[in-house]
């Protein structure tokens, strides 16, 4: 709790799941400065631009400071807490008891802590009886959670930041660290410097920040990851390490017969590379402790999945995993998207990397929460996608979102218009109103931000984190726990009444003992005393484990990891006459995600104003474009006006933006717009690193052409104060497809 005066005390950031710690100090409720922790596992006093400023965004014009409702007339008034709890309630309620529990969702984010993804949880499966849970970590982190699960028997990586200091090799592949995790890439780029014989190579379309690092930079087509990775496996197939397939691996006939069935030239032909770059890094694996980082470019994609399976079986194939400098290490793109995962937010999941289609598993869970049996549904939930299209058909009536801004970061953002328009209910848990959802909602809650509140989080080195409350919230946010909490004892569920955040953590660490994430020795007590410990950790006594595996024993039902046959299938969408550029997005070191924070910050304004589009000369000079120009990126989802940005880092044929402006900044500046929400069929991780589209120079013509075209993507003045009506209307019908 905040004192009177100058204080201080240590947090965690808000932004990315590297994990760094922070040295806040406030005066009164006010923060003044934010600093890293020297100490600190996961940064080592370093802090990046956007976590240095961070307090800048806390007490702001915008903040969210009490409960709103929708009127008749679309505005928002101020409601009290117990008439939205009321209000709340009695929806859902009534909904659930007219639909049932598939009526029911919530949306969460991997903002959202440890604890309030645990009652989430609970509320929803156990109480309600509606597995309709899930994250905005499913947009991120799904495609290498399930390939984890599939390849080693568990979510979570098994390496450590330590592991990059002892790695001979460093891989990047489909992450831009520089700019989206660049505290963990500063510890790259120290190894680097204090090793002249480690090398870095960077697998790209572009030609980022992180490939301009590289001893070797790969700039792929976009599409061909899964070409390039099995031409890589090939070429390491005569050096395999066949006494650690023998003792620790299963498939790997299989496997083999996969990969005689390839041609190494037909493959290396499809990435766009020269023979001798893909020679040159195969070279740089052999016989090298090597460490693969990857992120969005890999996860993203139809074939997200099988993207993260070859990575696995370029580890296995290798015996790089479960050794000190190597192994696969996914980077998480938010905060706790791992907390989120252990404590059973997504939709097919339960607490401690359980699974609602095992009879089993719900047994377990139900017993710990001491609701009858049969309480959870045997039937996995809506992802995602899933959820905005049910919705959007009238199966789904009422859906809660917190920690995240769909209405921007959602692919094909025309359907999730539509979706909104449909929707009975909407409620909205947020710091900040109006965001691009909160104007959607008829509710809206006001949640603390993240140093307003005590909460836990897992980072992506499975580091698990206490952050304590250090100001008071603004107005009458609450933490998300909290509201939860009131929530599930406003509808009666068992065991929400008395709850702390500290018994609903210790109720949760042990429900994970004994299971590939054991927490059980972390403690709400030891982990304010020590902050910081990795799981496995299951007994107090246990200092944590850092790596994972160095027995070579993995959670599969023989204890060996499995080789999978990864064939390509390419992206769903295809360039033609019609939409001849690919468009890829990604992320700018200036801001994170939809800008709800980073947008309030003057200097990351200053250094990333608006949206661009990079593009290759060659493209931009066939089509009239200079560097600086307007143009119009359209495909047959819609369009979006960008500044462009013509650059030789970039390949011909391709174009990027980011998703990171949405309708507050302008009509159509939003990148989502024109990706699709082609999914993956295991992870349901949707597409959106490949999207055919067109470029044209816009004219003034063109502009009211376009904004005649597409009238439901305006606001009405005054929109930024009071919102706008969510209602339906002859450009928001729903669509049959």
């Amino acid at each position: 709790m905040s004192a009177p005066g100058l204080h201080s005390g240590e947090s965690v950031c808000p932004y990315c799941g590297v994990g760094c710690r922070l040295w806040v100090e406030a005066e009164g409720s006010r923060l003044i400065r934010v600093k890293g922790v020297p100490d600190a596992a996961a940064n080592r006093g370093r802090l990046c631009h956007k976590g240095a400023t961070l307090w800048h965004v806390v007490d702001t014009p915008d903040r969210l400071r009490f409960p709103l409702q929708r009127t008749l007339g679309g505005k928002f008034r101020r409601i009290s807490w117990p008439k939205a709890l009321k209000l709340l309630s009695g929806r859902l309620r009534a909904l659930h008891e007219a639909h049932g529990a598939d009526a029911l969702a919530f949306y969460g984010s991997g903002q959202l802590d440890t604890e309030t993804a645990y009652l989430i949880c609970k509320l929803f499966k156990g109480y309600l009886g509606a597995n309709n849970t899930d994250s905005n970590s499913r947009l991120c982190m799904a495609s290498a959670a399930v390939a984890y699960a599939t390849a080693l028997g568990s979510d979570g990586p098994p390496t450590c930041y330590e592991d990059i200091a002892q790695a001979e090799t460093l891989l990047v592949l489909g992450s831009n660290m520089a700019e989206a995790h660049p505290v963990a890439f500063d510890l790259l780029r120290q190894r680097l410097r204090e090793d002249a014989g480690a090398r870095l190579i960077v697998i790209d379309p572009r030609r980022t920040p992180t490939a301009e690092r590289a001893h070797l930079h790969l700039p792929l087509k976009p599409g061909s990851d899964l070409a390039l990775l099995n031409a890589l496996a090939l070429l390491l197939r005569p050096g395999a390490d066949r006494g650690f397939i023998a003792r620790h691996a299963s498939g790997f006939e299989a496997y083999e017969a996969f990969l005689d069935s390839l041609d190494l030239e037909a493959l290396i032909k499809e990435t766009g590379l020269a023979a001798e770059q893909v020679r040159a890094a195969a070279e740089l694996l052999r016989g090298r402790r090597f460490l693969t980082f990857y992120c969005m470019g890999a996860n993203q994609s139809r074939e997200g999945v099988a993207k993260n399976l070859a990575i696995l079986n370029l580890h296995l194939l290798t015996g790089q995993i479960g050794t000190p400098g190597a192994g696969p290490f996914s980077l998480t793109g938010q905060p706790n998207a791992m907390g989120g995962r252990e404590a059973g937010l997504l939709a097919h999941q339960l607490p401690g990397y359980r699974f609602v289609a095992d009879a089993g598993h719900r047994g377990e869970v139900e017993d710990h929460w001491g609701y009858p049996r049969g309480s959870i549904s045997a039937r996995p939930g809506l992802t995602a996608v899933e959820m905005f299209r049910a919705l959007e058909r009238g199966r789904l009536k009422a859906l809660w979102i917190a920690g995240t801004n769909p209405a921007a970061s959602m692919p094909d953002l025309h359907q999730i218009k539509r979706a909104f328009a449909a929707a009975e209910f909407v409620v909205v848990q947020d710091c900040y109103h109006p965001t691009e959802t909160t104007l959607h909602a008829d509710l809206i809650l006001p949640a603390a931000q993240w140093v307003e509140k005590a909460w836990t989080g897992t980072n992506s080195e499975r580091m698990v984190s206490y952050s304590p409350r250090l100001v008071e919230p603004v107005g009458e946010a609450l933490p998300d726990f909290e509201i939860l909490r009131r929530a599930g004892a406003a509808l009666g569920a068992p065991g929400f009444d008395a709850a702390t955040r500290e018994s609903v953590w210790d109720e949760y660490r042990l429900l994970t003992a004994g299971r590939p994430c054991d927490q059980a020795g972390i403690s709400a007590e030891r982990l304010k005393r020590v902050r910081e410990l990795q799981w496995p950790c299951p007994h107090e006594a246990h200092p944590g484990t850092l790596r994972r595996y160095l027995d070579r024993n993995f959670p599969t039902p023989d204890g060996r990891a499995r080789f999978h046959p990864v064939p390509a299938r390419g992206p769903l969408e295809r360039t033609d006459a019609e939409c001849p550029l690919v468009l890829t997005t990604g992320r700018l070191a200036a801001h994170w995600h939809t800008r709800t924070r980073t947008g309030k910050v003057a200097s990351l304004n200053f250094k990333a104003p608006g949206p661009i589009l990079q593009i290759h000369p060659l493209d931009a000079q066939a089509r009239g474009i200079q560097d600086g120009a307007t143009v119009v990126v359209s495909n047959r989802r819609g369009f979006m006006r960008v500044v462009a940005e013509v650059t030789e880092t970039i390949l011909p044929g391709t174009v990027f933006s980011t998703f990171h402006w949405g309708d507050l900044h302008a009509p159509h500046s939003n990148a989502n717009l024109l990706t699709h929400a082609a999914l993956d069929p295991l992870s349901k991780q949707p597409e959106y690193k490949f999207a055919a589209v067109e470029v044209v120079l816009d004219t003034p013509a063109r502009m009211a052409e376009d904004d005649r075209a597409l009238p439901q993507a305006k606001f009405p003045a005054g929109w930024f104060a009071l919102g706008k009506p969510r209602e339906r209307s002859t450009a928001l019908k729903p669509s049959r497809a």
